[in-house]
């Protein structure tokens, strides 16, 4: 049985590692479809603001790509990690209350607890979407390697994953990234 909010056609769970564009795609996605048929859900969001809360933090500095964030990444990751133990639906239920659009664009999906949350609450309406990009891509957009970040579970737990329902390449080339999300675009219609 679905959790709160609407019953979603479709339910698209995002996953690539950091400067990988997840939220470059789902915003690009969104904005070809609309806000009224299409929501980009954020697992982090919930997570950003209950740890802002409970440790007395800017939760709107933890939303963006800021230092201030960078500085708190480490710890929230252990925070989260130490959430999802307890209880591993505990953010994912979180995001999906109140959400009545048909499409669900949950741009940063980071683990296979997350993946197995939604396929039991939605079942056939979900489907696991991977955003790839060279190494040399994602420095270009300001990742650096940072350790306890880029070798933890947040970022590693779908490397092995396989199966994903659909791979974008995010490398760069434009009219190859157009070409992908019009199939992905042409695919959520069938839906609506």
């Amino acid at each position: 049985m679905a959790p709160l909010g609407g019953a979603p056609r479709l339910v698209l769970l995002f996953s690539g590692k950091r400067k990988s564009g997840k939220d470059f795609v789902t915003e690009a996605l969104q904005s070809r479809l609309g806000a009224d048929v299409c929501a980009v859900l954020r697992l982090s969001g919930p997570l950003k603001e209950q740890y802002a809360q409970e440790h007395g933090l800017n939760f709107q500095r933890l939303l963006d790509a800021s230092t201030y964030k960078e500085a708190f990444r480490k710890d929230m990751i252990r925070w989260g990690e130490e959430k999802r133990q307890a209880d591993p639906g505990f953010f994912c239920r979180k995001i999906v209350e109140g959400i009545s659009q048909p499409i669900w664009l949950v741009s940063d999906t980071r683990r296979v607890s997350d993946i197995q949350w939604f396929r039991e609450a939605y079942g056939a309406m979900t489907q696991t979407v991977r955003v790839v990009a060279l190494e040399q891509s994602r420095q270009q957009r300001g990742w650096v390697f940072t350790p306890g970040v880029d070798d933890a579970e947040s970022e590693c737990g779908l490397d092995n994953f396989g199966g994903f329902d659909w791979v974008i390449e995010n490398h760069g080339d434009e009219q190859r990234l157009e070409e992908q999300l019009e199939n992905l675009i042409e695919f959520i219609r069938s839906r609506l």
